[in-house]
């Protein structure tokens, strides 16, 4: 092919891109919620740093959505998507049992979520089968460890139990999942990946939940009643 060819050649092959961008190159972008969800994952990945083992995939839990919502969300950055599922969090935080989470504590003994960051350790064979340790990394979740605060199975975090009683039952602060959903929770995050909580709201469309209000929690009360008990 002498050189007039090969210009030809490849000003033919760039008009035909050209002409049909869409099919060559289209790819939907996120959706809103979605892109809100990366954008926390990005950030707290980069705020955990060298601390974490793997940062391919973000478990986000979103406790400013009622327990009857997916609000645990497993943010996928290297394919930048999002997909969800229920969780639970503890009685401790949520007095009234009314599906809302009224309040965060780090405190020994108030069976109640912890709000901060999170990474995964190893799995074990626990109360509620495999359970997946985890410590936390920042001041208000520090005592992760030592409270036993884990993620595990457990039947009162399903769309049956939605479907029954309006809402979740409630953990001792772990984050629980249904039966069906752990296994996925087990493979995906399991390893020294992050998981997030805190009070986001964001609701699936991307815009953003306002919370009923809550009557504020004394944590070193039930701390006091739930000393010694299992």
């Amino acid at each position: 092919m002498n050189r007039r060819e090969l210009l030809t050649t490849t000003l033919a092959a760039g008009a035909a891109l050209a002409a049909s961008p869409a099919r060559v190159f289209a790819q939907a972008a996120p959706d809103l919620r979605t892109r809100r969800l990366l954008d926390v994952a990005r950030r707290e990945v980069s705020r955990a740093g060298s601390r974490l083992w793997r940062q391919d995939v973000v478990g986000i839990a979103d406790f400013g959505l009622h327990s009857s919502q997916p609000r645990f969300h497993f943010v996928n950055l290297e394919a930048g998507t999002a997909d969800s599922a229920l969780v639970s969090h503890g009685s401790g935080s949520d007095p009234e049992h009314d599906g809302w989470l009224n309040d965060y504590s780090n405190l020994e003994n108030s069976w109640a979520t912890s709000r901060g960051a999170y990474i995964t350790w190893e799995w074990y064979k626990g109360r509620y089968g495999t359970s997946v340790r985890l410590g936390g990394l920042d001041e208000s979740n520090s005592n992760a460890f030592p409270r036993a605060i884990v993620m595990h199975a457990a039947s009162y975090s399903t769309p049956e139990h939605v479907a029954r009683w309006g809402r979740l039952g409630r953990s001792n602060g772990c984050f629980a999942f249904g039966p069906e959903v752990f296994p996925q929770a087990l493979t995906r995050l399991m390893g020294g990946r992050l998981i997030y909580a805190d009070t986001l709201g964001i609701a699936a469309d991307g815009g953003t939940v306002r919370m009923p209000p809550q009557n504020p929690v004394d944590f070193r009360a039930i701390a006091a009643a739930n000393a010694g008990r299992d």
